[in-house]
């Protein structure tokens, strides 16, 4: 596991911190994305992703750069929270906390006794045992960062913020957006209220706040709201946009309409 130390005072130096979502789940993907990115985050939660391709996304981001791995879990419980520290990523992005309650609970999954719960066993975060007794007791703990996604969240946002061991907090704008009932609405006045107070709570202790974007809009826009970080778009956006952009331009090159019928579609025609 690579110490999240580093990572934590790169998020509370209030510099501009940029990471990536990976949800495809392939190495590959990994290297290239992660490469100069401040963080990754492979995600267990809506992507088909088994703890095998989280340990294989771990070593590909390992491999390259300085970036640190987190991990989203599907929910906030101690056994997949477990699971995926044991891969070796450096830390976890936790859904749908709504309350300083779940925020603690989320923060002693991560931790082992005393300060935790998290099982003591062997795994790829401490060497296969080798390093065990120097990761129990070495005081390094995994990155936590809790996600605010739903109207109960913000309002509870800094009890949360202010829970030891949260390093900083991820507004989820669809999520969160949704949950308002202004989905995909965001500059409408009742989001944008709810994120300043998600803002202004967390920064009363100094807590960063982060977001995904899906787009270079998204990121411009996210940056006027004033967020401290960002993950600034996903695998699966970056290939769907490549092949639309690559696909327009040669079409535009070679003068074809792309509403226009395909060669499949004129013979079905005739």
């Amino acid at each position: 596991m690579t110490d999240a130390t580093a990572f934590r005072r790169l998020l509370r130096d209030g510099d501009p911190v940029v990471g990536h979502w990976l949800s495809l789940g392939h190495p590959a993907v990994a290297e290239v994305c992660a490469r100069d990115a401040d963080f990754a985050v492979v995600d267990t939660e809506h992507a088909p992703t088994d703890l095998e391709t989280v340990a294989n996304v771990a070593r590909a981001v390992e491999s390259v750069g300085n970036a640190v791995l987190l991990a989203r879990v599907a929910d906030n419980d101690p056994v997949r929270i477990k699971r995926v520290l044991d891969t070796g990523v450096s830390g976890v992005l936790v859904p749908m906390v709504e309350s300083a309650a779940e925020a603690r609970e989320a923060v002693e999954a991560a931790r082992y006794p005393p300060e935790g719960i998290r099982g003591i066993a062997g795994s790829r975060a401490n060497d296969y045992g080798r390093d065990l007794a120097a990761q129990v007791g070495d005081g390094r703990t995994p990155a936590v960062i809790v996600q605010v996604e739903t109207e109960a969240a913000v309002a509870e946002a800094g009890d949360i913020a202010a829970v030891e061991g949260v390093d900083a907090l991820l507004v989820g704008p669809a999520d969160l957006s949704g949950s308002l009932g202004v989905f995909g609405e965001y500059e409408s006045d009742r989001f944008c209220e709810a994120v300043e107070t998600v803002l202004d709570r967390a920064h009363e202790t100094d807590t960063p706040v982060g977001t995904l974007a899906t787009d270079d809009g998204e990121i411009r826009l996210w940056a006027e709201y004033g967020y401290d970080y960002q993950i600034v778009g996903t695998d699966a956006g970056y290939l769907a946009s490549g092949t639309e952009r690559a696909q327009r331009a040669y079409e535009d090159a070679m003068g074809r309409d792309s509403a226009s019928p395909r060669r499949d579609d004129e013979d079905a025609i005739r």
